[in-house]
């Protein structure tokens, strides 16, 4: 457990720099140079991911069983991750739904660590999907308070592609992907 618990903290730790210190990015970018940050970042960022996904699957061998919702929240959470990856895909494509959402990625993170906890009820999912969840809420009013940054301008063809790739990545997970990369079908 404790390399999940060392994973996150790597991790949401580097990613939230700007929650804590709203200038100690850009006093490290400033005192290290841009690239030799972002190297760095990059580094803690990846050791983190790692120690998370070794520490995730030790913790899955000898689960600590927290609570079991009724099987009904599994349909619910199988509806909420149903704008995940099209959120993520708006993202990177300017468009209405970037617009709206203000923060996709952070939303995506949110509907993804919540229907994890909805679905899930062991130590390390409520460590692993509720300091997600808990991150992106913090990081959201950290942008929140920090200003908005500008939306582009998009087009309405990058909706669209955010929604058909989104929805075809969501079926690709459902019925192939998850089961491939974590071992567990999502609808039996």
């Amino acid at each position: 457990m404790w390399m999940l618990i060392a994973g996150l903290v790597l991790f949401l730790g580097v990613h939230s720099v700007s929650i804590v210190a709203r200038g100690g990015r850009d006093r490290l970018v400033q005192r290290l140079g841009e690239g030799p940050w972002k190297g760095l970042y990059s580094l803690v960022a990846l050791a983190g991911f790692v120690l998370i996904i070794y520490g995730y699957a030790q913790a899955r061998e000898a689960p600590v069983l927290l609570y079991t919702l009724p099987t009904g929240f599994r349909h619910l959470a199988a509806l909420l991750m149903l704008p995940v990856f099209v959120l993520l895909a708006a993202a990177y494509l300017p468009g209405r739904i970037q617009r709206t959402a203000k923060h996709p990625m952070l939303l995506a993170v949110k509907f993804w660590a919540l229907a994890h906890l909805l679905a899930n009820g062991t130590l390390a999912d409520v460590l692993l999907f509720g300091g997600f969840l808990a991150w992106a809420v913090a990081d959201r009013i950290s942008v929140k308070r920090r200003g908005a940054t500008p939306q582009r301008n998009g087009s309405t063809l990058n909706d669209v592609i955010a929604v058909v790739a989104g929805l075809a990545i969501y079926v690709l997970f459902v019925v192939w992907a998850h089961a491939w990369l974590f071992g567990v079908r999502p609808f039996g």
